[in-house]
């Protein structure tokens, strides 16, 4: 290897290999084509891009000057935005002292930086299948002078449906190339794959020929616990003693915002990292969480594949998985290089039968996961969560009421009359005594004999009492105030 490799990797705390870089270094150096499997977090970034970057020419080589200038010299393809993210910034710090160029190519992102860069000139080039394929299809990203080519988490793009494009890629690249495929299982379309565009591979699995091996040094715990009841149990695992950086899983993108947003209410320095987040809040919330600025980051698995966190100690599954290789993907993000780590996993009543076949799968012995809330002394000794912690840090906001949106002054209503007399009876025709009213309101009074009373009402507002006949028709004004004869 590389002294200025070695130093770099030194002055970042690396100096013992893990056993997949340690078994395959000596034959990537080499130029052969090498298929790795090993356990998620043992090192496998550093056991490609050590051979790429030792075996890739730096401007200030001496050879470089014979050599198209500008095309990238080496590629390397992954599943995920945050995946290429992590294996970049892993080579930039292996090759800090080699001057090489390595460009991050993936989408979400305008084109401009990416369109800038490659005809300035690059060595290395990290990205994902659509972007690559998009700028190699405007002729700005040229493949044909690649002298290797890496597929990382080859099973992980076949689950995302990005195997066709990985073909398209492979056919644009020199046939002479170095070929290197790493991942963590092998299905059938990822051996046919290797197969067809790889020339005699020698294949190295390290540590364990079990697909699934989790990592010993993480901790597991499964609770069989209630949906309402979640917030509050990982408020108080989030205070245990051992806690430091915190991943919590989730199924989907809506529950993910949700518990982020729970948290922070809670007092929690809280995110959430989603599909459904521009890529530049994904970006920040990712490097907060690397820079210590952020304790918890809630995510759903696709945005999470291949994160490589240092200090996470615990992982929570808020949503039981969907399969076994799920949960070895999401508790993989703990425990890595060496550390110790917690996964902690809530199963609800409806996916019992789910986390059966998972516990049945991995050989695990959480068959019957234990009822479990927050107030459940277990979770308080398990844990390592002091007496009396609450799910909270901070007290609950007030719930304010909403304010009644401004629709503008209602106009005042005319008060209405009460007293006001009918001038027509049921079926059309006018009641005596009101012809004039009906007649109209400028009519004046008939005059009246000065010994006879005025009519019951008139001049006083008073209503007065109308009765009907038998026949439906109104009566006289003598017969309205007289009972009706038979």
């Amino acid at each position: 290897m590389l002294p200025e490799i070695c130093d770099a990797l030194e002055r970042a705390g690396i100096t013992t290999p893990f056993a997949i870089q340690e078994m395959t270094l000596s034959v990537a150096l080499q130029g052969t084509d090498l298929i790795g499997q090993a356990r998620t977090g043992t090192g496998k970034t550093l056991a490609f891009g050590i051979p790429v970057l030792q075996r890739s020419t730096p401007v200030s080589a001496p050879g470089y000057a014979e050599l198209p200038q500008g095309k990238p010299q080496a590629l390397i393809v992954t599943p995920t935005r945050e995946l290429t993210i992590q294996v970049a910034s892993d080579l930039s710090l292996a090759g800090a002292d080699l001057g090489l160029r390595v460009l991050t190519v993936y989408g979400g992102v305008g084109y401009e930086p990416q369109l800038e860069a490659l005809e300035s000139g690059v060595d290395v080039v990290v990205g994902t299948p659509g972007r690559l394929i998009d700028l190699a299809n405007k002729r700005a990203l040229d493949l044909s002078h690649v002298h290797a080519l890496v597929l990382d988490e080859a099973d992980e793009m076949l689950d995302l449906g990005f195997l066709p494009d990985v073909e398209k890629l492979l056919r644009m690249t020199p046939k002479n190339r170095q070929t290197m495929l790493f991942s963590a299982t092998m299905p059938s379309a990822i051996v046919a794959l290797a197969r067809m565009h790889m020339n005699t591979p020698m294949n190295i699995r390290a540590e364990s020929s079990y697909e699934n091996a989790t990592v010993p040094a993480t901790e597991q715990f499964i609770y069989q616990a209630h949906d309402l009841d979640k917030p509050e149990i990982i408020g108080r695992i989030l205070q245990a003693d051992d806690v430091e950086k915190v991943i919590v899983f989730t199924r989907t993108k809506r529950q993910a915002q949700r518990v982020a947003d729970d948290l922070v209410e809670r007092g929690f320095s809280a995110s959430a990292l989603h599909g459904d987040m521009a890529q530049v809040a994904r970006e920040k919330a990712l490097a907060r969480f690397r820079e210590d600025k952020l304790k918890v980051l809630v995510a759903t698995d696709v945005a999470a594949r291949g994160i490589d966190v240092r200090g996470v100690s615990h992982v929570i599954n808020a949503t039981c998985p969907e399969d076994d290789k799920t949960y070895v993907h999401r508790i993989g993000r703990t425990g890595r290089a060496g550390a110790t780590g917690k996964a902690i996993t809530f199963v609800d009543w409806a996916d019992l039968h789910r986390w059966k076949l998972i516990n049945k799968a991995l050989d695990l012995p959480f068959d019957e996961p234990q009822e479990t809330y927050s107030t459940s002394e277990h979770l308080f000794t398990d844990l390592g969560i002091p007496a009396g912690t609450k799910g909270r840090i901070a007290p609950p906001k007030p719930v304010e009421r909403a304010e009644r949106p401004d629709r503008g002054e209602r106009p005042e209503r005319a008060p209405r009359n009460r007293n006001r007399s009918r001038t027509r009876t049921r079926n059309g025709q006018p009641v005596e005594g009101d012809a004039a009213s009906a007649a109209g309101t400028s009519a004046a009074p008939a005059a009246t004999d000065g010994d006879s009373p005025a009519p019951q009402g008139e001049g006083s507002g008073a209503p007065r009492r109308r009765r009907r006949r038998r026949g439906g028709s109104g009566g006289s004004g003598e017969s309205a105030a007289a009972p009706v004869a038979d």
